[in-house]
């Protein structure tokens, strides 16, 4: 069910990724900056419409130009810093968007740890509980974790594997 890419998440081909997102939906830095970059103004302009959202929310909208068809944007971040709580709840949150929307696969990058700071290793598992303790575990079937270097990737690796 969790697989692990090295790369970049918008990349990603499948049904949707997961933006990094603030609260405020503005796609700014990070992830979110690379998705307004390859999405084009499209997806600025539908995240307009449905934000704000509280820290911990997760909203849908169409990919653009990316390769995927959507994207879900995790608010795991903004009015607040990142934390576990709040990388839990995006988490959570995007996979019941996911499941909603009939979202067969979906691509994660590790929420919090870019520009938000916090650490990779420990956001990855609360990431990874958040999923497997997912109440729609059979509904989406295909999780990706992204991590930007083969590095990233290493430590997400060794995550997955040690969570249970």
């Amino acid at each position: 069910m969790i697989r692990v890419v090295q790369g970049d998440v918008t990349s990603y081909a499948g049904s949707a990724i997961v933006n990094a997102a603030n609260n405020h939906l503005i796609l700014g830095a990070g992830v979110a900056g690379a998705i307004a970059r390859k999405g084009g103004p499209s997806i600025q302009a539908e995240c307009s419409r449905h934000g704000p959202i509280r820290v911990g929310e997760a909203a849908l909208t169409g990919a653009g130009d990316l390769p995927c068809r959507w994207v879900i944007h995790a608010a795991a971040m903004g009015d607040e810093p990142a934390s576990e709580h709040s990388i839990r709840d995006a988490t959570r949150a995007s996979m019941r968007l996911a499941a909603a929307h009939g979202i067969r696969d979906v691509a994660f990058p590790i929420l919090g740890s870019g520009v938000a700071g916090f650490p990779l290793r420990r956001a990855a598992e609360v990431m990874v509980e958040a999923i497997r303790e997912s109440s729609a575990p059979d509904a989406v079937q295909e999780i990706v974790l992204y991590g930007f270097t083969a590095g990233d990737a290493e430590t997400i690796r060794q995550v997955v594997e040690r969570t249970p």
